[in-house]
């Protein structure tokens, strides 16, 4: 599998990693065995960078790949912090990063903790310099090795580019979520600051796999969060109708090349952007995590083919979420 480096991190990274949310929670239930079982599909088809954070299954996410990633030092983990409380930015003090940060070392089972991001914080955190500073100092102290943020708008994105510390940010970007593209992928690229590309799929849209009679269970958020009732609705379906989103897979599914997936499609277009570090599609099985991986051997998709997306998101997905994330 290719690698490129993860920003500020340092670290090589190979393109397509594994995003963990699916292991914890909120995706029905997975079996420990079978989320073992995903990790070491996706490690043998050439992952070496996985996603966790401290509120997926609140803690059994991170406890799993802990487990998992115990003696194997090629591999990068990076969890998030920062949910565990009200959303508010007087929260975001140094007192419960220690908290977050120790809770999640054990959980992991590590001293230092790879790469620690921020989880889609309330905006004005993204401009607090004692936030930054507190997490300058847990670098400091080698709790962690690096931090980056996850963000849910682009300018929060470009916000956090301009932190001299910040090290990745990760973002929905994918075949409906266009807007990073103009600004924030050129200003990462521009600061050496690593992109983490999430929600490749559009919450499974992308894979082509359902229809208009599709339903999920109770304890998938693609049930209980289609209206932004849990969560940001931006991180269900990328914030697209479910209707609408159906639609836009018909119109892109004669793109996709012979032999491939939608889904490995999906993925091959995220790589194509200039200035994306990893892609972290989530498996809910070996399957899953293999066929994802193989996204990576695809061959850059041509300019006509590019061309051929924008114009299905401009038309059918840009009314919905542009101006909006």
């Amino acid at each position: 599998m290719e690698h490129r480096t993860l920003g500020r991190t340092g670290r090589q990274v190979g393109v397509v990693g594994l995003g963990a949310w699916q292991l914890g929670a909120d995706w029905g239930e997975v079996s420990e065995d079978e989320a073992f079982a995903t990790l070491g599909a996706a490690v043998d088809a050439g992952v070496t960078f996985i996603d966790t954070a401290d509120v997926y299954g609140d803690g059994r996410s991170e406890q799993i790949v802990g487990s998992f990633a115990k003696g194997r030092p090629e591999l990068t983990v990076a969890t998030k912090m920062g949910r565990r409380l009200e959303q508010i930015p007087s929260n975001y003090v140094m007192s419960n990063f220690r908290a977050w940060n120790e809770r999640s070392r054990q959980n992991l089972g590590v001293d230092t903790i790879d790469l620690v991001q921020l989880h889609c914080p309330p905006t004005p955190v993204y401009s607090a310099d004692a936030v930054f500073d507190a997490l300058d100092t847990l670098v400091a102290e080698e709790k962690i090795a690096a931090y980056g943020v996850s963000v849910e708008t682009c300018e929060e994105a470009l916000t956090a580019i301009a932190r001299p510390g910040v090290a990745s940010v990760q973002i929905i970007l994918n075949a409906f979520r266009l807007k990073p593209l103009e600004q924030v992928l050129p200003a990462a690229r521009a600061a050496g600051v690593g992109i983490i590309a999430r929600v490749p799929l559009a919450s499974g849209l992308l894979s082509g796999r359902y229809d208009e009679h599709t339903t999920f269970a109770p304890d998938d958020h693609r049930t209980y969060n289609r209206q932004g009732e849990a969560f940001d609705v931006g991180e269900t379906f990328s914030g697209v109708d479910f209707s609408t989103g159906l639609e836009a897979v018909r119109r892109l599914a004669p793109l996709v090349p012979e032999g491939a997936t939608m889904a490995q499609f999906a993925l091959r277009w995220i790589l194509d952007q200039e200035g994306v570090s990893v892609v972290i599609p989530g498996a809910r099985n070996p399957a899953q995590a293999t066929a994802n991986a193989a996204a990576a051997g695809l061959a850059p998709l041509p300019a006509e083919t590019l061309d051929a997306v924008r114009a299905v998101y401009d038309e059918l997905i840009r009314p919905q979420v542009h101006d909006r994330w």
